[in-house]
């Protein structure tokens, strides 16, 4: 039993049921009205909205755009790394990747089982990812050209990664936080392996400490993009922050997050030996945060929109691995459909 799925007595109504009617009941016109109340009610109190109770659309709707694009930006973050894993300089770290890279397939998994959970298909959301209807994280539209390109994405992006998930533990929506707890903790491993790479390099070598270096300065911008657009301030009124937040979907701004992720990356940067690739980077003692210098947002549009360095590659890949496990898809189904005919037929005799 979790959250809402049965409530107090003194949240039943005169007719004696269990508050509202269930997300897969029609309302009507009184139970309608009600729903609004009761929606806002659970949000205040900052309880979690469960899969079978009456929702708003726009909620639901959000949430499913929300938690596939995560979904898919598992899957195809899978490829930059898998990459590297035939050419991982030993045979510890090709074992480290290789778990690494399932982790990021299991999360894949976890969250699209949360958002099938609010009536949506995975068949469905994996179509409209594959005809482009729906983005993933234009992070993983870089390639990874060095070693040292694992290391960054476990530092950085994954950093940014766990910097924007902590939160989403506390998501309103009760599927999504509870995915969300296994997920970070998972990712805090990505991170810190990561940042052993980049350790390790940055003490080695004139060559492997340039290759560090090479690799900061290269995914360091694209890491602050992964926090989204700005949201606060002149920005506050644009996207979809506003009402994620009203919701408790989310519950930090987009600039909040990357100032967080700005301060806590800089020492970090420090105690490895490497710099990052900002002139404007310095601290602010009247802030009591690090100042840095504007990103550039018409690169994060363009890539988005899918005129990146690997796009039309990455999307490929993904629709032929797709389609040539198709039979494995099939397999399973036909052997699931004969266990239950079996069962059935047992349970008749």
């Amino acid at each position: 039993m979790y959250g809402n799925d049965y409530g107090p007595d003194d949240a039943a109504g005169e007719s004696g049921k269990d508050r509202l009617p269930r997300r897969d009941e029609p309302l009507n016109a009184a139970e309608a009205a009600d729903l609004e109340g009761y929606f806002d009610g659970l949000i205040d109190a900052d309880q979690r909205i469960e899969p079978r109770d009456a929702m708003p659309e726009a909620y639901r709707s959000t949430l499913i755009r929300m938690i596939a694009q995560h979904a898919h930006s598992e899957i195809i973050g899978m490829q930059p790394e898998g990459n590297w894993i035939s050419r991982a300089p030993s045979l510890r770290r090709k074992a480290i990747l290789m778990a690494k890279v399932q982790d990021e397939a299991g999360h894949g998994l976890y969250l699209y089982s949360a958002a099938e959970t609010l009536g949506v298909t995975r068949e469905e959301l994996l179509d409209r990812l594959h005809t482009g209807r729906q983005k993933y994280s234009s992070i993983f539209n870089y390639p990874t050209l060095t070693w040292a390109d694992v290391g960054a994405i476990g530092w950085l992006v994954d950093g940014a990664a766990i910097m924007n998930q902590v939160p989403l533990c506390r998501c309103s929506y009760g599927p999504y936080a509870r995915a969300m707890i296994r997920v970070c903790k998972e990712e805090s491993f990505h991170q810190r392996q990561g940042f052993e790479i980049l350790w390790v390099l940055a003490r080695g070598t004139a060559e492997q400490k340039a290759m560090a270096q090479d690799a900061a300065n290269r995914w360091w911008w694209p890491s602050l993009m992964m926090f989204g657009p700005p949201d606060s301030g002149e920005d506050a009124s644009k996207g979809h922050t506003a009402q994620s937040m009203a919701w408790g979907i989310k519950r930090f701004s987009n600039d909040d997050l990357r100032q967080k992720f700005v301060d806590m990356t800089v020492p970090q940067a420090e105690r490895i030996g490497i710099t990052l690739p900002d002139p404007d980077l310095r601290w602010n003692e009247e802030r009591g945060h690090y100042d840095f210098g504007e990103v550039d947002w018409a690169e994060f549009k363009r890539v988005l929109s899918g005129d990146g360095p690997m796009n039309a590659q990455r999307m490929a890949h993904r629709v032929r691995a797709h389609e040539e496990g198709a039979w494995v898809r099939e397999a399973a189904v036909a052997y699931a459909e004969r266990r239950a005919a079996a069962a059935a037929e047992a349970g008749a005799a």
